[in-house]
């Protein structure tokens, strides 16, 4: 997150990332000063295309997902708490693949001490991390860059996917619908997703509390389908149960 956003401003960010929308007053009052202290908090976040004024108040921006960068400050301690967590599952000398995500990076860069891993990936954020790290092998699959994500997507990603067989299937989503039911923004994500799925020994789902009721479009997979769940809070109670009932894991980091 860029240095010049305040300590109130990020904790905004984090606050509508799991309301998707709220108005200046709850805002004012949450935070124990003045709407118009608000407005020009706001008025920064939105000037950096983080935020979008409504009528009254304020909101994520729209049924896309923010830029990568933009991403990568949210929630920043559940995110370390989780990649913590994670890293204490994966021994050295494990193959990964991993999806897009922030998360996923996070939880990746948690795992720069051990040696002898194997990682495909299409996050070429995570890639570039770990061309540094000594004994890692990484692979990444060929084809258009997204430029605000720096990550690939296609057709061809899944097939690259599909020809490995991989210890761990490490991937975040969009959100998770109130039923279960794992979510993102496009149809090539949750195809990139689906793929690791299906090709890995044990899969890891990590992700924060907010993606719990986020808006996100496009359908692909449920709760229950995943060995292990890495969350920062417990799963609403109907939705833990479930990934019991189908023999998976959460963990709480």
């Amino acid at each position: 997150m860029d240095a010049r956003f305040s300590e109130r401003q990020r904790a905004i960010l984090d606050r509508l990332g799991g309301t998707g929308r709220t108005t200046i007053e709850a805002l004012a009052a949450h935070y124990a000063v003045s709407p118009q202290t608000i407005r020009r908090d706001v008025n920064e976040l939105c000037a950096a295309g983080l935020l979008r004024r409504v009528h009254g108040g304020v909101q994520l921006p729209g049924a896309e997902n923010l830029l990568y960068a933009s991403r990568r400050g949210l929630n920043q301690g559940a995110k370390d708490a989780i990649g913590a967590r994670f890293a204490q599952i994966v021994p050295s000398g494990a193959s990964l693949s991993v999806s897009i995500g922030t998360t996923p990076e996070v939880a990746i860069r948690a795992l720069a001490e051990q040696s002898d891993v194997t990682l495909i990936t299409n996050n070429l954020n995570i890639a570039l991390f770990a061309c540094d790290r000594e004994g890692w092998q990484v692979m990444v699959p060929g084809g258009t860059v997204r430029a605000g994500d720096r990550d690939i997507l296609g057709p061809q990603v899944e097939d690259f996917f599909a020809r490995y067989q991989v210890d761990f299937g490490v991937f975040g989503v969009g959100g998770v619908a109130e039923d279960g039911t794992l979510l993102d923004f496009t149809e090539a994500e949750v195809a990139a997703r689906m793929a690791i799925l299906r090709n890995c020994r044990r899969s890891v789902l990590l992700l924060d509390h907010t993606k719990f009721g986020r808006a996100a479009h496009v359908r692909g997979g449920h709760l229950s389908d995943l060995d292990l769940a890495i969350c920062d809070r417990p799963l609403p109670e109907r939705l833990a149960q479930a990934v019991a009932q189908a023999g998976g894991v959460v963990l709480i980091a």
